[in-house]
């Protein structure tokens, strides 16, 4: 094979158990699939090498999918994907190198014209714009990826879900992460989950507090936290004091000394100082999801700062100062919090590439359920893409530089993935001979289908 010999200075014999690994995937992913399994299996094959789809129905045109275009829309419509199975398959083949980091975010599917679709919601988009206000309405997806300190672009998604529109979602990424711990099982060191600004920091960690895991969320950097009250003097009478001394973000003067310093030099960010601050805690008051307390809670956590010398890419960039949330059982790694929350930016990588190389988001389907069996499509095919990096080599263009194995990209991983499948085969059966679909009865016709308004975010 000419994946195989052309991959010069790598050891033969990880290349054989590097094949082995991606055909036990191949072979539990065809186990997850049940009704049409078949045709999905092919599909996620011609998903792999395809170099343009522009819709659904073109990736019947691919050699490696040897059934009609209306397989395709068939196996979405009327397929079974197990989930469950296949979540475990990923967790299964996951990295299992380096610290267990994963990277939490969501990511929506617009939707905007598709009245006859149910469940769409209206959601944020960076891109998009609706009545002048960001925001597009479809479906929204919270993926959950393993994270990678090297510096590249790969992560590896093991866990998506659909968020139901009205539903909070701190509540659904706490159950989220609920559910794939109970897949990962006991692990060593203890999972760190990395958030974006748009989490809340205190919901996910009273959500979380049972759960052996470590969130990190970025904050505003002009957030109010207080510390515990001192000790009550003998005899002093009213009621105890829940806050202690102010401690605001913005302002130095308020800063008490650090439990915790680092300092290091990194070649992105020149000379990084790291500073930690535990105990601390907001003022929560008695509205949203505390309405129904009769004393908000406490919650307690470690508020981080991230101080670089410089951004990476020209000089001259305005540095701003990184604020974090750390909350956990122990205390907290700051040489992994300050890499795993700028290696989090990995999974808009991953977002970008299912978006225009794999195309999820390109399928005009009708039903959140056919959109469901399609995101896992993709993250199995993506994960086919991360499995092959040791087995594949250097596909380039003409004016591309030439890359090491363990540097090459995800596009590029796609291109030679054609090579790759003659010796991996397919477990898929071939498709049986079938005569001329005999179409709709006559004398039958459908009514228009029930339209669908997307639904408006209750308030909390």
């Amino acid at each position: 094979m000419d994946s195989l010999t052309l991959t010069d200075g790598v050891d033969q014999s990880l290349i054989t158990a590097g094949l082995q690994q991606l055909q036990d995937f191949r072979d539990g992913l065809y186990r997850c699939l049940g009704r049409r399994r078949d045709a999905l299996f092919e599909l996620v094959d011609a998903l792999l090498v395809a170099e343009a789809v522009p819709s659904l129905p073109h990736l019947s045109l691919v050699p490696t999918h040897r059934r009609g275009w209306g397989s395709v829309y068939a196996a979405l419509a009327a397929g079974e994907v197990d989930t469950e199975r296949l979540a475990e398959l990923l967790v299964a083949h996951r990295d299992g190198d380096g610290a267990p980091v994963f990277a939490v975010d969501a990511s929506t599917w617009a939707r905007c014209d598709a009245e006859c679709s149910p469940g769409r919601g209206f959601y944020y988009s960076p891109t998009r714009h609706s009545a002048g206000q960001p925001i597009v309405a479809g479906w929204c997806y919270s993926w959950i990826a393993q994270l990678n300190l090297d510096r590249d672009s790969w992560t590896a998604p093991i866990d998506v879900r659909r968020l139901v529109p009205g539903e909070d979602l701190g509540l659904a990424t706490a159950t989220q992460i609920r559910t794939l711990t109970g897949r990962l099982g006991p692990l060593e060191p203890m999972p760190l989950f990395v958030f974006d600004a748009g989490y809340d920091p205190i919901a996910l960690t009273v959500d979380l507090a049972d759960v052996p895991v470590a969130v990190l969320v970025r904050i505003r950097a002009d957030r109010v936290f207080y510390t515990d009250p001192a000790a009550r003097a003998p005899g002093q009478m009213g009621r105890p004091r829940r806050h202690g001394a102010r401690f605001c973000c913005a302002d130095p003067a308020s800063w008490p000394t650090p439990q915790q310093t680092l300092q290091v030099d990194d070649d992105q960010y020149g000379r990084v100082a790291v500073t930690a601050w535990a105990g601390l805690h907001p003022k929560l008051a008695g509205r949203g999801r505390w309405t129904d307390c009769p004393a908000p809670p406490i919650v307690a956590g470690t508020v981080i700062r991230v101080q670089v010398e410089h951004l990476p890419g020209p000089r001259g960039r305005a540095v701003k100062t990184l604020w974090l949330w750390w909350a956990g059982p122990g205390t907290p790694d700051l040489g992994l919090c300050w890499r795993a929350y700028i290696r989090r930016f990995d999974l808009e990588h991953t977002f970008r590439f299912c978006k225009q190389a794999l195309r999820w988001t390109t399928p005009r389907v009708r039903t959140p359920q056919q959109a469901d069996r399609w995101t896992w499509l993709v993250l199995a095919a993506y994960a086919q893409l991360r499995l092959a990096r040791p087995v594949t080599t250097d596909t380039r263009l003409p004016w591309e530089r030439r890359l090491p194995t363990s540097r090459l990209t995800p596009a590029r991983i796609r291109r030679g993935f054609s090579q790759l499948l003659p010796r991996l085969g397919t477990p898929a059966s071939p498709p049986k001979p079938c005569g001329r679909s005999p179409g709709r009865p006559k004398g039958t016709r459908r009514g228009p289908s029930p339209r669908h308004p997307a639904i408006h975010k209750t308030a909390a």
